[in-house]
C-alpha cells in the first residue's frame, strides 16, 4: 500500500510535468515576460535552499514554494489581464526549479524526487482552483475585483496548504512506516510557521502584480528571503544544540557506563513510538532530548551498573539515579521538560508524563536485549515488559513499541529532524 501510495504520486507529477512541457513547447510561451520573472524567482529560491540529511524541513525553498504558488494565482499584470494556463503554470515551475537544483544536484545535495512531486502536484491544485474561473469571466461575475477576490484566494490558499499537507504526510508515513493521522498533524502544524509565510506572500505578490506590474515581484520577495535566512540560522542552532547533547550523552559510553550506541538506540527507538502514540515535533523533541540523556545520572555512581542495565536495579537505586540524572541535566541549560522527564523515568508509569513512560520502556528493552542473562532476544524482553504492565510500564507504550519492532524499528528509525 506504501509503494502504491508513492507510485500514484509520483506517476501524477510526472505525468503533469510531461504534458505541460509538451503542451508548452508545441504552443510557445504565453506573455514570456511575465513567465521569465516568476520562473527566475523560483530559480533563485532553490538556488537558496539548504537540504542537509535529516534536517531538511517540509519547505525547503520557501522563495520558490511563494514565486510558484504567486504564479498560480496571477489573473492581471498592472491591470491587463493574463493568459497563461494551467500547463504553462507547471511547466515554468517545473524548469526553473530544475534550473535551481542542478548546483545542488552536482554537490550531491539534492531535493528528494518526493519533494518535487509534492511541488508539481500543490502548484497544479492552485492552478486549476483559480485560473480556469478567472480567465473564463466567471469569478469576476461572482466576487469581482475587490476584497471578495482577497477572500478567494485566501480559501484558495488554505485548501492548497490543507493538500500540501496530505500529500507530504502520505509520502513520508510510505518512507518511514509511520501513522498517518500524527504525519498529517505535524505538516498542518508546519504550515501555520514558514508555510503561512509562503502563502501569504504568494497571495500578496499576485495582488502586487495585478497593480503595480512585475516590479512587484522583487519588492515582496525581500521579506520572504530574510524570513528564509532566518530559518536557516534557527535551523542550525538547532542542530548544534542536538550535537552538542549527543556528545554529552557519550559521556556514560566513553566512561565504560553503559555499553556503546545505548543512548543513541533508546532515543531512536523512542521517537518512533513516540510518533505512533501521536506526539507532536516539539514533543518527540523534548522525548529525544532526554532518552539521549536517560543515563547521564551514572556518572555520578563509584562502581558502574554492570552493563549500565539500570532496568535490572532495584527501584530505590534506580529512582536515585534517575533523580541524580535530572539534577545533571538541569545544569546543562536543556528546557525544564526533559529534565523532568530524565528526573522521573524510573517512577510507575502512572506518576511518569507520556515522554517518560516512553524512555522507560525503551531503556528496559535495550538493557534486556542487550544483557547476556537474558538470550532469549526481543521476543523475551517484550514478554518481560508485559508482566511489567502492573505498575512499571504504561500497556499502550509497550503495545506501540511491539507494533514498531514489527515493522523492523530499529534498522528504520529516524531522530526527530531539529526543525
Amino acid at each position: 500500500m506504501r509503494g502504491w501510495a508513492v507510485a500514484v504520486v509520483r506517476g501524477a507529477a510526472g505525468a503533469l510535468t510531461v504534458a505541460a512541457l509538451g503542451h508548452t513547447v508545441w504552443n510557445g510561451l504565453t506573455e514570456p515576460g511575465i513567465a521569465l520573472a516568476f520562473g527566475t524567482l523560483i530559480t533563485i529560491g532553490e538556488l537558496a535552499r539548504r537540504d542537509s540529511g535529516d534536517a531538511a524541513r517540509q519547505q525547503p525553498a520557501p522563495l520558490g514554494s511563494a514565486g510558484a504558488l504567486a504564479y498560480a494565482l496571477l489573473g492581471q499584470n498592472a491591470g491587463a489581464p493574463t493568459h497563461h494556463g494551467v500547463l504553462q503554470i507547471v511547466a515554468v515551475v517545473v524548469a526553473a526549479a530544475l534550473l535551481g537544483i542542478v548546483p545542488h544536484i552536482a554537490r550531491g545535495r539534492g531535493p528528494a524526487l518526493d519533494h518535487l512531486a509534492r511541488r508539481v502536484l500543490t502548484v497544479t491544485f492552485a492552478a486549476v482552483c483559480f485560473q480556469p474561473l478567472y480567465n473564463s469571466g466567471r469569478l469576476e461575475q461572482w466576487v469581482g475585483q475587490g476584497p471578495y477576490l482577497v477572500f478567494f484566494l485566501v480559501v484558495v490558499l488554505g485548501l492548497t496548504a490543507l493538500c500540501d499537507a496530505v500529500l507530504g504526510a502520505a509520502l513520508a508515513g510510505a518512507r518511514t512506516g509511520w501513522p498517518f493521522a500524527p504525519l498529517l498533524r505535524d505538516e498542518l502544524r508546519a504550515q501555520l510557521g514558514i508555510g503561512s509565510a509562503i502563502c501569504a506572500t504568494g497571495v500578496v505578490m499576485a495582488l502586487g502584480v495585478a497593480v503595480a506590474g512585475l516590479w512587484a515581484v522583487p519588492v515582496f520577495s525581500v521579506p520572504l528571503l530574510l524570513t528564509q535566512m532566518s530559518f536557516h540560522r534557527i535551523t542550525a542552532i538547532r542542530t548544534t544544540y542536538r550535537q552538542t547533547i549527543t556528545s554529552l550523552a557519550r559521556a556514560t559510553e566513553i566512561a565504560g557506563y553503559t555499553r556503546p550506541g545505548h543512548s543513541r538506540r533508546v532515543a531512536a527507538l523512542s521517537c518512533a513510538v513516540g510518533r505512533e502514540l501521536g506526539l507532536s515535533e516539539r514533543e518527540l523533541r523534548v522525548l529525544e532530548y532526554a532518552a539521549l540523556m536517560h543515563d547521564i545520572g551514572q556518572l555520578s555512581l563509584v562502581d558502574p551498573v554492570p552493563a549500565g542495565a539500570t532496568a535490572e536495579l532495584p527501584e530505590a537505586e534506580a529512582r536515585r539515579i534517575a533523580g541524580l540524572g535530572g539534577e545533571v541535566a538541569r545544569q546543562t541549560g536543556v528546557p525544564a521538560e526533559v529534565a523532568v522527564v530524565v528526573e522521573l523515568q524510573a517512577a510507575p508509569y502512572r506518576d511518569q508524563p507520556v515522554a517518560a513512560r516512553i524512555v522507560r520502556a525503551v531503556n528496559a528493552y535495550d538493557d534486556l536485549v542487550g544483557g547476556a542473562r537474558h538470550p532469549g532476544g526481543s521476543l523475551e524482553a517484550l514478554e518481560r515488559l508485559r508482566l511489567g504492565t502492573g505498575r512499571d510500564y504504561q500497556p499502550e507504550v509497550v503495545e506501540c513499541l511491539a507494533r514498531v519492532l514489527a515493522r523492523g524499528g530499529r534498522a528504520r528509525v529516524v531522530p526527530v529532524p531539529p526543525g
